[in-house]
């Protein structure tokens, strides 16, 4: 599929534009699955500043999708209409401690924070080593492992608004709950956040990033092409068990198959489509349901039309 290109109406709402506008851009090899169809206008921003250009100039009636490093998340084989913003570059992918303070740009991978504080001893932030994703992704759900949560860290996070508008977010603006952040501020392109660490000992952070590391390993099918955990746990129980009890362990439709080693991950075994991750991971829900009676909700993103 294939969409009418915008690039030509986005030059003449903002001419003095300096990031990458690419048309009918596929997505399939941005997203961990690999799966799904293109962008209608894939836009990497220089910097903040262009970002907020664009978005104060963009025509009203022109749908705004973010994406970071596509490991939460389904891509469905119709595409995304409409502008696709992916962060990128040094203007995103700063990183710096200062003090007991951690600042990072959206685009970081949440393994370089945990890092960065590891390297400079500082306490509270190893749990990021088990999160396959970026910053910006961790902001919007309030992303968690091994104990620890987005929300136990943050100090402050700034993003740009579907208007163009800058602006810094203290942690109560941020709104967590369980997975998520406030509605409020779905509009909101996520650039930057502060982090709080805590003095600690460097190799007994270390030590706990590698028991981290060797759990994710242990535990989770990670050389695959797979999105990462695909449902929430419901209230009290683990998603994973009620998936398993429901028969559902190394079930397949076409190429997409529920992990033998973890089975609230789907993986793309070869060939799969978005329909058919997608289509699994309903079918799991409708299992689950029938079986113990509760309704699974999707944790992974999903996108676009279908094919």
């Amino acid at each position: 599929m294939s969409f009418a290109d915008l690039t030509p109406a986005i030059h003449d709402a903002a001419p003095e534009l300096r990031g990458r506008l690419l048309s009918n851009q596929a997505l399939a090899t941005l997203t961990w699955f690999r799966v799904g169809g293109p962008a209608q206008l894939l836009f990497t921003p220089a910097d903040e500043a262009d970002l907020a250009y664009l978005l104060a100039r963009l025509p009203v009636d022109i749908p705004v999708t973010v994406i970071g490093l596509g490991s939460n998340l389904i891509v469905r084989d119709g595409g995304i209409p409409g502008l696709v913003i992916r962060l990128g570059g040094k203007a995103f992918a700063a990183i710096s401690v200062e003090g007991e303070m951690v600042r990072a740009g959206a685009a970081v991978p949440d393994v370089k924070v945990a890092r960065a504080a590891a390297d400079a001893a500082l306490d509270g932030l190893a749990f990021f080593r088990g999160i396959p994703g970026c910053i910006g992704g961790a902001l919007r759900m309030n992303a968690g492992a091994h104990g620890g949560e987005t929300t136990d860290v943050l100090v402050e996070a700034r993003g740009v608004r579907r208007t163009g508008e800058v602006v810094t977010l203290s942690h109560s603006d941020m709104g967590f709950s369980y997975r998520k952040s406030a509605e409020s501020l779905a509009d909101v392109i996520f650039t930057s956040a502060l982090f709080r660490g805590r003095p600690g000992d460097r190799a007994e952070i270390q030590a706990e990033m590698d028991r981290v590391t060797a759990a994710r390993e242990a535990a989770q099918p990670i050389k695959e092409r797979t999105g990462g955990s695909t449902f929430k746990n419901p209230p009290g129980a683990k998603a994973w068990q009620l998936i398993d009890a429901a028969g559902c362990r190394g079930l397949r439709v076409r190429g997409a198959q529920v992990s033998e080693m973890h089975c609230n991950f789907l993986i793309n075994t070869g060939g799969a489509t978005a329909a058919d991750v997608e289509g699994l991971g309903e079918e799991v829900r409708r299992r689950v349901k029938e079986h113990s009676g509760v309704e699974l909700q999707w944790e992974i993103k999903r996108l676009g039309v279908p094919g």
